[in-house]
């Protein structure tokens, strides 16, 4: 029995010996997985696997692209898009600790960015020393144009877009005096049109179109118009050998006539047509949710007139509203935030006006829901001066108030106006669009980036030009409706 215990206890030592001095293996290989180029960040690119007589507990990265690279209970994947003309393969290190501290040898990993065959994006005139061909520009490329004859019109208005599920394929949706075309933009260097909704009754040069889901939305100021409805999906059953379709539509709304806008919450199902004969040109609720049948859902008529809006669920830094649904109301002579998610019951939250009103008309969310761009339509004639756009704290929901005004280089009027990122985009008539970095706006900065100017005759503050623009294309083009000249496509430059 003694013998076998001091067997038993020299067995033991041996074996603490041997654990001292047994250092973690790595046995996953020297070779990463190899990534094809433009496919997204994140991606994995290792997996570590180790061997060892006692608990591997964790692992180091370093080396010499470690700064590039994220580790993660033994995952290693690439923080950025793999581009193989800006890196083509990678190199770094790894090593593996035990639960008593020991250190594996270090193993050195690499792995390679696949190259693909990339065709430049189709640029119809690059912006070359100030100019796109005829048009005044900064930064931004001509892409595509289409003139208003072969568009179907005689004057421009609205413009919004359209990106097939399915397919993945972009569709402009163009307004017009006379009705509203769809137009392909998949193939840049021949942008089709490829069918036509005519106006509902008669033509107007006022006329909006917004989306939800695979439907389009469109009103217009053409008496009895009401709202057309458009199952965009038939868009994608045009061949390209066919001439464009003249399409009818595949619901109507006519619990108003005209309307000078539409505005739809797409988190929720509703649109809000605005500018109607109910509710004193306030906001018309009708739920969508069912787009072939939209159904009345009540309306607000408390305040002024309402040129445009913009709807949001709510989740912002004012907490007491989070989850509501709330609207925002460009209206005439001020603009009012309402509590719309009880239909039934909708209620101001609180209303703001600001020094030299002309004609309150539109304005959107900064990305974090701080601050509201407005743009005034009149004050750059009635009062002078370059293209104003106020901003507005909207930090507490309750107390808004004036952050900063923006002037711009022109004294063009500023018509719609759109936030995307850290960009906003604006429609500025004869001074074409704008693109200005809010990145700043909290210390009282925006700072113009960019333009495209569709109206080079002058940047007058004349209702000439570009009516709006849609820049939430995941491709990066940007699409623009000007009045007079019809239909364009732009895009950054490289």
């Amino acid at each position: 029995m003694l013998l076998l215990f001091l067997g038993i206890i020299a067995y033991s030592c041996d074996r603490s010996v041997l654990l001292e001095i047994t250092l973690p293996q790595i046995i996953s290989g020297d070779t990463g997985i190899d990534l094809v180029e433009n496919t997204g960040a994140g991606q994995t690119v290792y997996i570590i696997v180790a061997t060892d007589n006692i608990e591997i507990t964790g692992y180091s990265l370093m080396g010499q692209d470690a700064d590039l690279l994220s580790l993660n209970n033994g995952v290693v994947s690439l923080d950025a898009n793999p581009d193989f003309e800006m890196k083509s393969s990678y190199s770094f290190e790894v090593t593996a600790n035990d639960a008593i501290g020991n250190i594996s040898e270090i193993k050195t990993v690499t792995f390679s960015i696949i190259d693909v065959d990339e065709s430049p994006p189709y640029v119809l005139e690059y912006c070359i020393d100030g100019f796109a061909g005829i048009y005044p520009c900064n930064n931004y490329d001509l892409v595509g144009h289409i003139d208003l004859t072969t568009l179907g019109g005689n004057s421009g208005n609205d413009c919004w877009g359209w990106t097939d599920p399915d397919t993945g394929k972009e569709y402009a949706l163009m307004g017009l005096n006379t009705g509203t075309s769809f137009i392909d933009i998949s193939d840049l260097e021949f942008p089709r049109i490829v069918g036509f909704l005519p106006t509902h009754t008669t033509n107007s040069s006022w006329r909006d179109i917004k989306t939800y889901g695979n439907y389009a939305f469109i009103v217009s100021e053409a008496s009895g118009h009401g709202m057309q409805v458009f199952d965009l999906t038939k868009l994608r059953n045009i061949a390209a050998n066919q001439p464009p379709e003249t399409f009818t539509s595949d619901a109507h709304y006519d619990g108003f006539g005209d309307a000078h806008n539409i505005v739809i919450n797409d988190t929720q199902g509703y649109a809000y047509a605005v500018g109607t004969n109910t509710y004193s040109g306030g906001p018309h609720f009708v739920d969508i949710s069912n787009p072939l049948n939209p159904v009345a859902a009540g309306g607000y008529g408390e305040d002024a007139y309402s040129h445009d809006a913009q709807v949001v669920t709510y989740n912002g830094p004012d907490s007491d509203y989070t989850g509501r649904e709330i609207l925002i109301g460009s209206n005439q002579n001020e603009v009012v935030i309402v509590d719309v998610t009880d239909k039934a019951n909708p209620t101001q939250i609180s209303a703001i006006n600001y020094p030299n009103i002309g004609y309150t008309h539109q304005g959107w969310f900064t990305q974090d829901l701080n601050y509201f761009i407005l743009g005034d339509e009149l004050d750059e004639r009635n009062f002078g001066g370059n293209t104003k756009n106020i901003v507005f704290d909207f930090t507490d929901l309750d107390a808004p108030s004036i952050h900063m005004n923006y002037f711009g280089p022109t004294t063009a009027i500023d018509h719609n106006g759109y936030v995307k990122g850290t960009d906003y985009y604006l429609a500025n008539y004869s001074a074409g669009i704008r693109i200005v970095d809010v990145s700043n706006i909290s210390n009282g900065t925006m700072t113009e980036t960019g333009f495209f100017d569709t109206y080079p005759s002058n940047d007058n503050a004349s209702f000439n030009g570009v009516w709006n623009v849609y820049p939430y294309f995941t491709s990066g083009n940007i699409v623009i409706s000007d009045i007079n000249t019809g239909f364009y496509i732009v895009r950054k430059r490289d």
